[in-house]
């Protein structure tokens, strides 16, 4: 039986408290037989969003609780190796600048087979008020687990 979709809460990387291991496609290669740049975003938010229902268990991304939510505001890609069909990555997630209203989540995806580097990056999550339309403060609970998880204040 397969790995893909599981995601691992322990640490499995020095530094980095979440993992989640997913195995790449026939239809997320492109012309050139190996992993479309698009489909890392893709792999990146299935890990990111893993990452989130384990410390905030109610989170629903498609059905907000309530008011409050979080929406994707900014990403950063750097690719740094192909990935080929059929190949398990392990992408590792760790929360890192936080601050009123968002947070950085950074990041490293990695071969299973044999450790390579395929990306590493960021995102910036905001804190979103649904029936306003607006920005809102993160929750003091969340803020709370994000930083026992190794965000850092910054405002």
């Amino acid at each position: 039986m397969s790995d893909a979709g599981i995601a691992r809460g322990g640490a499995t990387r020095e530094g980095w408290p979440f993992a989640y291991l997913d195995r790449v496609r026939f239809g997320d290669l492109d012309a050139m037989r190996h992993l479309n740049n698009v489909e890392f975003l893709r792999f990146f938010e299935t890990a990111r969003i893993a990452y989130i229902r384990s410390i905030v268990p109610s989170h629903q991304p498609a059905e907000p609780e309530g008011d409050w939510g979080l929406i994707f505001a900014e990403c950063h890609i750097n690719y740094r190796s192909p990935a080929f069909f059929d190949e398990q990555i392990r992408t590792h997630v760790r929360p890192s600048h936080l601050r009123r209203s968002s947070v950085r989540m950074e990041f490293l995806m990695e071969s299973e087979q044999d450790g390579r580097t395929l990306a590493e990056g960021w995102g910036a999550l905001v804190g979103y008020d649904y029936v306003g339309g607006r920005p809102c403060p993160l929750p003091d609970d969340v803020t709370a687990v994000l930083r026992e998880q190794g965000a850092e204040r910054e405002d």
